[in-house]
């Protein structure tokens, strides 16, 4: 690598380049009429049940109870939301990762199917309960979390067939950081695998209460090509506050595009053509929870669309805006059509920050 350059590829094109490829090898993507055709995206990671009702008052005080209006038990988990939402906007998607042999996992599995997932790779885990969250939700307040791991507890990378990566165009996995049985060395090879066979790596992460990091990124940023943290992860990350220098060490280990989302003050997008910084798309604030995966899955489509990255990021926040006008993490978000017909009305300020940083 040259001094002061960084890793990276132009990602529409390569998506493209790839999907192009691929549909012409026997047996992967359009191998002839009457066969299957591949899932363009495979999304891999954690998969959970969540408990939520409407916003209370205020949390009750010890002893007490509070009556809400109504309670839901949703799907959820990062490989669960980007997998519905890119699925909603008529993309065909897969789901890789391990649930209970409960009555939650089969919730999460028949939920899943009936959004349009492929959940053919969903595995079982003989040890644990499916991984489920309680969310509390306050009025004026943010969101509070009581959650058991589960079976993502017992999800590894050998867990992941290659037959379900081949013949796809991107790969993402989130919720790295908070799956134990992930090592990230084996990740890293997987991840490497991936882009020798011309498919994109997406690396999301969950960062645990007590996260002490120890260099889990630097076998895997080498081979990512897109890395999504937030600013509160991000710090957590590289010790920086700033989401500049966030972007800017991140991209040093060796990611070619992150994007770090910063909630209502937009989002920064650091590739080897520079770094640019985005306003965000208002929206009435209903429940946040799934806004960052929404994010993802908008930004996703666009790649698999060879959009540009100014398009993918404006696809990405009209998702994210959209998911937090309604409780749950997908039920809110565009259609593929009703995405279309707000971005023909509203696009984001992008401006850049520096003139190259790559």
């Amino acid at each position: 690598m040259q001094p002061g350059r960084f890793p990276g590829r132009d990602l529409p094109g390569a998506c493209q380049t790839a999907w192009s490829a691929l549909a012409r090898e026997p047996g992967l993507g359009w191998s002839g009429e009457g066969v299957e055709l591949a899932n363009e995206v495979v999304c891999a990671g954690i998969l959970v049940a969540d408990h939520v009702h409407t916003p209370m008052d205020a949390l009750p005080e010890e002893g007490h109870l509070v009556a809400v209006e109504r309670m839901y038990l949703l799907t959820g988990g990062c490989a669960a939301n980007v997998a519905v939402n890119i699925a909603r906007q008529g993309i065909r998607v897969g789901v890789v990762g391990k649930v209970g042999n409960d009555f939650f996992g089969r919730f999460v599995r028949e939920d899943l199917d009936g959004q349009g997932v492929d959940t053919g790779c969903l595995a079982v885990s003989a040890a644990e309960q499916t991984s489920q969250t309680m969310i509390l939700l306050c009025k004026g307040q943010d969101r509070r979390f009581v959650h058991t791991f589960g079976a993502n507890r017992d999800f590894r990378v050998a867990d992941i067939p290659w037959t379900a990566l081949a013949g796809s165009r991107i790969f993402y996995l989130g919720g790295y950081l908070v799956m134990p049985g992930i090592v990230p060395a084996e990740l890293g090879d997987l991840f490497r695998r991936c882009r020798e066979a011309g498919i994109l790596t997406v690396l999301d992460v969950v960062i645990p209460a007590g996260f002490r990091y120890t260099g889990e990124l630097e076998p895997v940023l080498p081979h990512t090509d897109v890395f999504l943290p937030n600013n509160d992860e991000g710090d957590m990350l590289t010790g920086e506050a700033d989401p500049v220098q966030q972007a800017l060490s991140l991209r040093r280990k060796g990611t070619g595009t992150v994007v770090v989302t910063l909630g209502e003050h937009g989002l920064l997008l650091a590739d080897r053509d520079g770094m640019r910084r985005a306003t965000h798309f208002p929206s009435e604030v209903v429940d946040q929870t799934g806004a960052g995966d929404a994010f993802c899955a908008g930004f996703l489509t666009g790649l698999v669309r060879g959009q540009s990255m100014d398009d993918c990021l404006n696809y990405g926040s009209a998702l994210g805006a959209a998911c937090v006008r309604s409780i749950g993490c997908y039920q809110g978000v565009f259609a593929g059509v009703q995405a279309a017909e707000f971005l023909r009305e509203h696009r984001l300020h992008i401006v850049p920050l520096t003139p190259s940083i790559g």
